[in-house]
This record gives structure tokens, C-alpha cells and sequence, in this order.
């Protein structure tokens, strides 16, 4: 093949990124991992990037494509990020719990 037929196949080849299920949806998942590890804390799509990554991981770990072992790894993961769900829940709830510098909510307007 000439080179620059290769080159061409190359190319092409770059642009098209056929996986089967499994792997796109892990490969999904390793790319909303790098997402959130460097969003800043304050990022808005935390959240729901934290709810995508548990539910692919647990879409992940019950594929019958991956080992048992691959698999119960993958369910522990879930649990891990799920714990980090929900303390991001709890920090965002006390973050917006009225403190004692608040102003009451008036009980009608005038």
C-alpha cells in the first residue's frame, strides 16, 4: 500500500472508534472519571457526572461480558462513588442550611 493510501487509512481510522457495548460504556466511564477528578469543587455537572459514573458502574458490573472477579471489583467501585454521591449531597444541603445571620422568611408579604 502506498504511503499515502496509509496515511489515509490512518486517518480514518482515528476518527472512528468502534468498540463493542462493554467497552465503549467503560471507556465512558474512565472519561467522566478524569471529568470530575479535575472539575473544580464548586463545578455545577459534579453531581450529576458522580450519578452517571454510579450508574454505569453498576450497568458494568452486572455485564456478562467481564469475569466475576472484574465484576464484584467493579461493584465495590459503585459503592465507593455512591458514598461520594451522597456526602457531595450532604456538603451541597449544610452549604445551604440557613445560619444564624439569616434573615427569617417573613410568613406572608405585605
Amino acid at each position: 500500500m502506498p504511503v499515502a493510501e496509509q496515511d489515509a487509512h490512518l486517518d480514518k481510522q482515528d476518527e472512528e472508534y468502534t468498540m463493542p457495548s462493554m467497552e465503549a460504556l467503560l471507556a465512558g466511564t474512565f472519561a467522566l472519571m478524569t471529568g470530575y477528578a479535575q472539575s473544580a469543587r464548586d463545578c455545577p455537572h459534579r453531581a450529576c457526572m458522580a450519578r452517571k459514573l454510579v450508574s454505569n458502574l453498576m450497568v458494568l458490573s452486572a455485564h456478562p461480558q467481564l469475569s466475576p472477579a472484574m465484576q464484584i471489583m467493579l461493584a465495590n467501585l459503585r459503592t465507593r462513588w455512591q458514598v461520594e454521591l451522597e456526602n457531595a449531597a450532604d456538603t451541597a444541603a449544610a452549604e445551604m442550611a440557613p445560619t444564624a445571620l439569616w434573615h427569617a422568611v417573613p410568613a406572608r408579604m405585605q
